[in-house]
This record gives structure tokens, C-alpha cells and sequence, in this order.
């Protein structure tokens, strides 16, 4: 009977724009490579026509349609001893992306698992914003529900890290209504258009300016950065100060639950002893 040691899972970043950022590693994978699996074929094609590398290895499709059914194949292609390189269209694989499944399973099965680093769109945003970048979150994209994003937004309205979305061109618009609506209109940010591309742009402003903007209709991929919720100032030791601080969360339309949850938060005491001052 024969064994094979298990393969090894290589996560290949590959440029968002300029097809120079690809990381010199990328080309010695392209070339050792026995399954390529790819988001789209085509583009690979291309970048790998525009690298001056020959693929020796099978080429197979890895994108959001067949990623359940592709996964398993892949993962016995790795417990038979292959190594499989995955890339998608540009940025690194599963950021927002296919390949969780594909890295999920073979974390699952103990295959090694490694990477490429190399071009991010959500780094590259969020180091061109100009906002804080000492501590930030990655929400990728927002819901394409009113109502979903709203809450989502809602949600995040007391983030207090830079913030760092992705979005189609044509909900570019509806989203940063969207954040003006949860966040202010003043709230900092910047839309990052066609990054590191000819027609890069990066526009900076309050996010109701920068819908106002958008509503001409922009193109590209879109990258959205926003500074997060300046701190709340901590609330005294005080049962009046706390109730009264419910209250008006209340006024504004949170729920006594969470009105309470985020006195309790501020004030730096058990959500218990806020709410028993609110319902003494």
C-alpha cells in the first residue's frame, strides 16, 4: 500500500492594478505548481501571459458557483500529496473571496497551509486614506438590503477602530448615505477608486459629502475607509446619570436592552447595577 505525505494548501496573493506588484514569489509558484486553481481562467491566462510564466501544473476554476462542489476535489488533490496553489482575481485569496472552504478543510485535515503576500486593496486604503490606521476592522461588503445595512451600520455607529469596506461602483452612493445616516454626516472617510491602476482616485471628505459625490456616478472597484467613533466620555458613578443616559438613548431609538448595555459600557460598571438603577 502506498502513503503519500500531504501537500501543501499556497494562497497567492496577485495584483489589484499594475501587474509589476506581483510578488516575485508568484511567479516560482506559478511554475512548481501541480493544480492551479483559479477564480477565473481567463485572467489567469493573462497574468500569467503578462509574467512570462509557463504553467506546467492542471488548471481547474475556483470561483463563488462551484466552490462547494470544487473544494472536496481540491482537498483530495492535497491529501494525495499535490501542491495546490489558489488565486483569485486580484488581492489576496479569501478576503472577501473564494478559498475559506479550500483552507478550512485542509486546516480540518492537517495540511499545511501557506501564503504569498503581496497586493491588498484593503491595506493599500487604508494606508492612502489618511485616517488612523493604529487599529482598524475589515467588514468587507455591506448588505444589499436596505433594512440588512441599516442594521449593520447601526451596529458599527460605535466602532471605535478605522473602518475598511469594499462596494460595487453603483451602491457606492446608497452606502455612504447609508453611513451618514448611522455615523453623522461628518464622519471622516475616503473613497480609494481603481487603486494603484490609471485611473486611480482618492477622495476624501465627511460621508455625506462623499455621497453627494458618488451620486454622479463613479467606476471601478471601490474601496471605502472611515474613521471610527471618537471615544464617549466616561459617565460618572451615578444611578441618576445612568438612568437618565438610558433615557435618552431610548429618545433616540435604541432599545433598553442595548440603551443599557452601552451606559453600562460607558459608565465601566455590570449592565446589572444599570439596570437596576433604571428599574428601581
Amino acid at each position: 500500500m502506498t502513503t503519500h505525505e500531504p501537500g501543501v494548501l499556497v494562497l497567492a496573493a496577485t495584483p489589484i492594478g499594475q501587474v509589476d506588484d506581483a510578488p516575485p514569489r508568484l511567479v516560482a509558484e506559478f511554475a512548481r505548481a501541480d493544480v492551479v486553481a483559479a477564480e477565473d481562467t481567463r485572467r489567469l491566462k493573462r497574468l500569467t501571459s503578462e509574467l512570462g510564466v509557463t504553467l506546467t501544473g492542471r488548471v481547474v476554476s475556483y470561483f463563488e458557483g462551484n466552490e462547494s462542489a470544487r473544494t472536496p476535489v481540491l482537498l483530495e488533490a492535497l491529501l494525495a500529496g499535490e501542491r495546490v496553489l489558489l488565486v483569485t482575481d486580484a488581492g489576496m485569496p479569501s478576503v472577501s473571496d473564494p478559498g475559506y472552504r479550500l483552507v478550512a478543510a485542509a486546516v480540518e485535515h492537517d495540511i499545511r497551509v501557506t501564503a504569498v503576500p503581496g497586493p491588498s486593496a484593503v491595506l493599500t486604503a487604508l494606508a492612502v486614506s489618511g485616517l488612523p490606521v493604529d487599529r482598524f476592522c475589515f467588514e468587507g461588503f455591506l448588505p444589499r438590503k436596505a433594512g440588512e445595512r441599516s442594521r449593520r451600520l447601526a451596529d458599527l455607529a460605535d466602532e471605535q477602530r478605522t473602518m475598511v469596506f469594499f462596494e460595487a461602483p453603483h451602491r457606492t452612493e446608497v452606502a455612504l448615505a447609508a453611513m451618514a445616516d448611522a455615523f453623522g454626516d461628518d464622519r471622516p472617510g475616503a473613497v480609494c477608486r481603481e487603486l494603484t491602476k490609471t485611473y486611480e482616485e482618492v477622495r476624501r471628505g465627511g460621508v455625506r459629502e462623499l455621497a453627494q459625490w458618488a451620486a454622479d456616478g463613479i467606476r471601478g472597484e471601490v474601496t471605502i475607509v472611515v474613521q471610527g467613533a471618537p471615544e464617549a466620555p466616561k459617565l460618572a458613578n451615578d444611578p441618576e446619570v445612568w438612568r437618565a443616559a438610558v433615557v435618552d438613548l431610548e429618545a433616540e431609538g435604541q432599545s433598553r436592552k442595548d440603551a443599557i448595555l452601552a451606559v453600562a459600557k460607558r459608565a465601566g460598571v455590570p449592565k446589572r447595577e444599570v439596570y437596576d438603577a433604571v428599574h428601581r
